[in-house]
C-alpha cells in the first residue's frame, strides 16, 4: 500500500551505524527467546519432577528400593532426585563403614545434599545473567542508534537552506527504529529474568526443605537401625 510505514524499507535506507545497532539488538532479542523457552522447559520439568518424587518418597516405602530405582534409571532426570541420591549414596556409604557417630554420618550426607543441590541450582540459573543483562543494556545501545538518527537529522538541517520534513524525516525515523528495537529487545529478558529468578527461588527453597525433611528421616532411620 503505497504511503505506508513500511519498517523493512527504513532500516534498510537507515544509516550504517544504526544498522549495526539494529543487528545487535536483534541477536541479543534471538538468544534472549531462546534462552526464555528453555528456562521454561527446564524450571517447569524441574518443579513436576520434584512432585513426582517427592510423593513416591511420602508413600512409606522402603528408602533402599527407591535408591537402586534412581540410581538405575536410564535417564537422569536430575533436580531433587539427585540430592536423594547423593544424600542417600553418602549416608549408605558411612553406616557400611560401621560408623557408630550418629553426627557425623548425618553431617556428611548433608554435604553430599547441600553439593548436589548447589549443582542443581547452578543448572537453573545458567544464562538467567544473560537476560539481566540483556534487558539492562538493551535501551543503552538502541539509545545509542538514536542519537546516532538525531545527529543526522541536525546535520541535514545545517546543510540545508531550505528545511523540510523530508529532510529529516528519515534519521528521525532510524532514531525512533533504534529506541523500539531497544525496549523491545530488553521488555521481555527483563520480564523473563525477574519471573524465572523468583521460579528458580523457589525451587532452591523446596529442595532445601527437602534436604533438612530427608535427614531427619535418615537420623530416624539410624535410631531404628540401633534399637533393632
Amino acid at each position: 500500500m503505497n504511503g505506508g510505514l513500511n519498517i523493512f524499507s527504513l532500516i534498510a535506507d537507515s544509516s550504517i551505524p544504526v544498522q549495526l545497532v539494529l543487528l545487535v539488538l536483534l541477536v541479543f532479542s534471538f538468544l534472549s527467546w531462546v534462552i526464555i523457552i528453555r528456562k521454561y522447559t527446564q524450571t517447569k520439568a524441574a518443579l513436576e519432577d520434584a512432585e513426582a518424587f517427592e510423593e513416591r518418597f511420602w508413600s512409606g516405602g522402603d528408602l533402599a528400593q527407591l535408591f537402586r530405582e534412581v540410581s538405575n534409571r536410564e535417564a537422569n532426570n536430575g533436580g531433587i532426585e539427585n540430592i536423594f541420591e547423593s544424600g542417600f549414596r553418602e549416608f549408605a556409604r558411612q553406616r557400611q563403614r560401621k560408623t557408630h557417630d550418629t553426627r557425623s554420618v548425618i553431617e556428611g550426607s548433608e554435604r553430599a545434599m547441600q553439593v548436589a543441590g548447589t549443582r542443581e541450582i547452578g543448572l537453573l540459573e545458567r544464562n538467567l545473567e544473560f537476560l539481566a543483562n540483556v534487558g539492562s543494556i538493551s535501551p543503552y545501545v538502541g539509545l545509542f542508534g538514536t542519537v546516532w538518527g538525531i545527529m543526522g537529522a541536525f546535520q541535514g538541517l545545517g546543510e540545508m537552506k531550505d528545511v523540510t520534513i523530508a529532510v529529516v524525516a528519515p534519521h528521525i525515523s532510524e532514531a525512533l527504529i533504534a529506541t523500539a528495537m531497544g525496549l523491545f529487545a530488553a521488555i521481555p529478558a527483563q520480564w523473563a529474568y525477574n519471573r524465572y529468578a523468583t521460579k528458580v527461588e523457589r525451587i532452591a527453597s523446596r529442595y532445601d526443605v527437602f534436604q533438612e525433611e530427608f535427614s531427619s528421616v535418615l537420623q530416624r532411620q539410624i535410631q531404628t537401625d540401633d534399637v533393632a
